[in-house]
């Protein structure tokens, strides 16, 4: 299975989601989250560990403790704790993702690990506008189209 469709099949129901709300209270949402949120792109630059790129976050009360889903291929998605705002390069969070092998942080999942580590966010935007914001910070992250305003920011270090 490619890296794209195990991400598809990680955020499908995050893109149901996004058809189940209302455009204009999302809208709204996003605006009032835009005005407090917390910036984690500096994390987003490929050079961390998806423990160090968890972990603090956790710490800070700002992402919930338990995966609230674990792939097959052991991709833990971890969703911002209700009233905390997580932003990436500008765009709204709704999960981040992550697998580090032989770390108690995370949990394997049934199937084949995704490899040794891997960690991310998805997050609400289209994929052309987060590419190009994720470029001109100087990303290496790989972006991946998840479903419509839905998109994957990925790293493999």
């Amino acid at each position: 299975m490619t890296l794209a469709a195990r991400l598809f099949s990680l955020a499908w129901p995050f893109a149901l989601t996004a058809f189940v709300a209302p455009s204009l209270a999302h809208a709204a949402a996003t605006a009032t989250a835009a005005a407090t949120a917390t910036a984690i792109e500096s994390q987003l630059d490929c050079k961390s560990t998806p423990h160090d790129f968890i972990a603090p976050l956790q710490q800070e009360g700002l992402l919930e403790k338990k995966a609230m889903r674990v792939e097959p291929n052991s991709i833990n998605a971890f969703r911002p704790v209700k009233g905390a705002a997580l932003t990436a390069y500008g765009f709204k969070v709704y999960a981040l993702v992550a697998y580090q092998k032989d770390d108690p942080l995370f949990r394997q999942g049934k199937g084949e690990p995704i490899g040794d580590a891997a960690y991310g966010a998805v997050v609400w935007g289209g994929d052309d506008e987060v590419q190009q914001r994720v470029r001109e910070a100087g990303s290496d992250a790989v972006v991946h189209h998840v479903a419509p305003f839905i998109t994957a920011i990925f790293c493999k270090p």
